[in-house]
């Protein structure tokens, strides 16, 4: 143990007594200190990051993680409203999620920061959301959504969709009803199913599946990017020095599962797809092919301009207070994801 807090500089670290165990001394990190390279025995990362658990196994990652001294508890945990539940209780230390939980994880009194940024390559081209479209209901166009029944979740990035989607129609709340729905499991397929709602972001992924199961069903695009795709944390996790010295190990490990997905993606369907989502071959390949190719970006720039500009929108549209999107991103592991990613970085972010 003192051998790592030497690998840091003495200014970066306060030590503080835990008030378990043995009351053995940890390390603090402060929050612009340079991340530690060595990982002390026996650090563990609670992680709700299932897809790309998949991927990691998949790809023979695994080993560079057990390597490194990186011991991962695994979640079954994605999504805003499970991960902040799990981030409260203290039972998680990071999860994949959009944009959107880290902002209600801020305005809700959960202090997190974003590890992890990467976009679609070709994003209008590969969305994640598309309109689902109640069977008997007449939308062919955004400007059709006047005066329609819209799922809508406050706290995840399907409601901020939403919200976007009626700025772009020149719509406001007061031309639509929202329909307070959390969108989890097949909760807004049924919905649409039984015209409890009019219209409802689906995943692109399930259309197919949806217009199939519900005879008139239809769906339109949004026309609007929504490819944010990041990994954020307790911000007591990355002020662990031992945690944070494992995250910077995940990080990089993580980028390089990504990128070997856009090369592997019968591999993919099946580990994730078919092994743990149980969808047949046939779909699981349909599902990879719509989500495209992921990339990582040279720099988080632009990624932050548009977590800002939605950050704006939710305080308007939501009665929020104004915030610094600046204080919720942990920069430290933007390099460390373009060297992992090398010359596979991507300019001009991907759109």
């Amino acid at each position: 143990m003192i051998k790592f807090w030497r690998t840091i500089p003495v200014a970066a670290l306060v030590l503080a007594v835990a008030a378990c165990g043995a009351d053995e001394p940890k390390a603090t990190l402060e929050l612009n200190a340079a991340l530690p390279d060595k990982v002390p025995s026996g650090t563990t990362l609670r992680l709700g990051d299932p897809q790309l658990q998949a991927i990691i196994g998949a790809a023979g990652l695994d080993k560079e993680l057990t390597a490194a001294g990186v011991k991962v508890e695994w979640a079954n945990i994605s999504g805003g409203p499970q991960s902040i539940q799990a981030f409260r209780a203290d039972k998680l230390d990071c999860s994949a999620v959009a944009d959107i939980p880290s902002l209600f994880a801020a305005w809700t009194g959960t202090s997190t920061r974003i590890v992890f940024q990467s976009v679609t390559v070709d994003p209008l081209e590969h969305p994640i959301y598309k309109l689902g479209v109640a069977p008997g209901v007449s939308v062919s166009s955004l400007a059709d959504l006047k005066g329609k029944k819209i799922a809508y979740s406050a706290g995840q990035a399907q409601g901020a969709l939403v919200l976007r989607v009626l700025r772009k129609a020149g719509l406001s709340q007061k031309d639509v009803q929202l329909v307070e729905l959390t969108s989890t499991g097949d909760s807004y397929v049924t919905a649409l199913g039984s015209r409890s709602v009019d219209v409802a972001p689906i995943g692109a992924q399930n259309i197919k599946i949806y217009e199939a199961k519900y005879p008139g069903a239809t769906s339109i695009d949004t026309g609007i990017r929504d490819d944010a795709s990041t990994l954020y944390c307790l911000t007591s996790a990355v002020e662990n020095a031992e945690k944070a010295a494992a995250l910077k190990v995940y990080v990089a490990v993580r980028t390089k599962a990504l990128l070997w997905a856009n090369d592997h993606e019968a591999e993919v369907a099946k580990a994730y797809y078919v092994d743990t989502q149980g969808l047949d071959e046939a779909d699981a390949k349909a599902v990879v092919e719509i989500g495209g190719d992921k990339a990582i970006p040279s720099t988080w720039d632009a990624a932050i301009v548009r977590l800002q500009e939605t950050a704006d929108l939710l305080a308007q549209e939501q009665d929020h207070d104004k915030l610094d999107v600046t204080t919720l991103v942990d920069r430290r592991f933007e390099k460390v994801q373009a060297e992992a990613a090398g010359s596979r970085v991507v300019t001009g972010d991907a759109a």
